[in-house]
């Protein structure tokens, strides 16, 4: 049974309002998703959240019910609010009806079973959530094994992340690592390190991607330090027939990435 909090004032309306920022997210080692979209999403990737919280009036929403059953069955609380609350928690003037908070959840480079895909995107010091958000969508869209998060890289349960993956976030194994964690671990086994680049003549469809390729995007404006390129099987560029002299790194990661993935289905 829903509990009712109505005043923004409430402890724990305030402590998930705290959330919005880094440094309460790393202390409470909680999230906020919105939208009953990704919540939906989460919780049939078996990620209950530990409060589900809710607009007025939504009680016989069929989808709602279902986010209450599997939220209670987990443990976790459901609070019933008012619109002005919603508002003060999405800091949105039309919030959505649905919010979720969820305990984070990444994992580690020894987790992974680099064999279980044929791609993987790596991305290092990336900053953009959005960018982050699209780039998991796109992982998801070819069944990509995970994303690897590198350095300095912008906070993946950050509210703009979360809602920029529309979901993803829960459907796509994630790891943060530091790049002197990650090249051991990626040399302990099969791989094939294939990083975007300006500074090659290799054309992206140029080269065979065996399985499994490890895709290696760099910063927005910067791109891969010299030193990691150095440290790359292959690097590959994308054509640039225009005025612009390259790609968003979310497109340039989708455009490469569904080039591995087209290969793979040919052969």
């Amino acid at each position: 049974m829903a509990k009712l909090i109505t005043s923004p004032s409430n402890p724990l309306i305030k402590r998930i309002n705290s959330l919005h920022e880094k440094k309460f997210r790393v202390r409470e080692g909680l999230f906020l998703a919105e939208g009953m979209r990704v919540v939906t999403e989460a919780v049939e990737a078996g990620v209950a959240p530990a409060w589900l919280i809710h607009g007025p009036d939504m009680e016989d929403h069929p989808v709602l019910q279902r986010l209450v059953a599997a939220t209670e069955a987990a443990g976790g609380e459901v609070i019933e609010t008012s619109a002005d609350v919603l508002r003060k928690l999405s800091r949105k003037d039309n919030p959505q009806s649905v919010l979720g908070v969820f305990t984070e959840f990444g994992r580690r480079l020894p987790d992974l079973d680099r064999n279980a895909s044929y791609v993987w995107i790596v991305c290092e010091s990336l900053k953009d959530p959005g960018n982050l958000g699209t780039i998991l969508r796109t992982a998801d869209a070819v069944g990509a094994g995970g994303v690897i998060l590198l350095d300095n890289s912008c906070d993946p349960y950050s509210v703009e992340a979360v809602r920029a993956s529309m979901g993803a976030l829960f459907t796509v194994p994630l790891v943060q690592a530091k790049w002197e964690e990650f090249l051991p671990w990626l040399r302990s086994g099969p791989s094939f390190l294939v990083g975007a680049s300006l500074n090659t003549d290799h054309d992206y469809q140029a080269i065979a991607y065996p399985a499994p390729t490890f895709l290696f995007m760099g910063n927005e404006q910067s791109g891969l330090p010299e030193s990691y390129e150095q440290a790359c099987d292959a690097l590959v560029k994308i054509p640039m027939r225009g005025k612009a002299d390259s790609l968003n790194v979310a497109i340039a990661t989708a455009v490469i990435v569904y080039e591995v993935l087209n290969q793979t289905r040919r052969r």
